[in-house]
């Protein structure tokens, strides 16, 4: 079991914490030594002061087309930790657009005017597959759960000068995969991963099955509440916003009152 530090990235919108990473951009090193090698998955906390750009994301066989063989693509998630009164995202079109259209409206500066903007509240859940045009909007805080890939490509950044992917992005929207907001209530699967929200009051013991690879590895979110974790002879305090590692072989148990999100690969 390791109590995994967050790296922070500040960005121009606000700032990342990348709290599970072995990813070449930000390497949780005691992470990435302790799998032996790289995690499928990157989680991060979003905090956004100002809109994120509008941007997509390739799937896998995109990927590899734009970027090269040993590209991956980025299907993710957001659980939205905290949000302001009037926070929104964007999320997919208002309707299907062609190519063609969007980047007509690209060049006339309208593209916003295409696209489905939505509130968000505390507890909402948004499942955003690769291909699927997005923005997180200002006064969010939200836990991202994703493939480990960091190909972004933007569509339209509001005027703040930075580099426009327009090409590769149109190569890669999709508008066939967009879901409802939903609330987290239990459990989520998509090919890539699963959360799983878990109410403890009092204790829950789990052992961490399969062969001991990177993908049987479990992440442990602590969205709030107190108590303690233990795996043998172990014991650490749980703090709001930790994330714990646990490694095939390992029998946790988890005591006091809180609410966690349990993060798995799958194969």
């Amino acid at each position: 079991m390791v109590q995994l530090k967050p790296i922070r990235l500040d960005k121009i919108w606000g700032y990342e914490l990348w709290i599970a990473s072995t990813h070449k951009a930000a390497v949780q090193k005691e992470f990435f030594d302790r799998l032996n090698g790289e995690y499928p998955l990157l989680v991060k906390i979003i905090h956004s002061d100002d809109f994120l750009s509008v941007q997509v994301h390739p799937d896998d066989k995109n990927a590899i087309l734009l970027e090269g063989c040993d590209a991956r693509g980025k299907t993710e998630c957001w659980y939205v930790l905290d949000a302001e009164s009037d926070s929104e995202i964007i999320y997919g079109f208002t309707k299907k657009y062609t190519n063609e259209e969007i980047e007509s409206a690209l060049k006339e500066n309208q593209l916003i005017g295409l696209l489905k903007r939505q509130k968000v509240s505390k507890g909402d859940f948004i499942f955003i597959p690769a291909g699927t045009v997005h923005a997180i909007g200002k006064g969010l805080t939200l836990l991202e759960v994703q493939q480990s890939c960091d190909i972004t490509y933007r569509l339209y950044d509001w005027n703040r000068g930075r580099e426009i992917h327009t090409e590769k992005a149109l190569k890669s929207i999709s508008q066939n995969a967009q879901t409802n907001i939903t609330a987290l209530e239990s459990r989520f699967d998509c090919d890539y991963f699963s959360l799983e929200k878990k109410t403890v009051h009092g204790g829950w013991s789990f052992l961490v099955s399969g062969e001991n690879t990177a993908e049987n590895c479990i992440l442990l979110f602590i969205e709030k509440g107190s108590g303690f974790i233990k795996c043998g002879d172990e014991k650490q305090k749980l703090t709001e916003n930790n994330l714990f590692a646990l490694f095939p072989g390992e029998k946790i148990t988890v005591e006091g009152n809180c609410s966690i999100i349990k993060i798995c690969c799958k194969h």
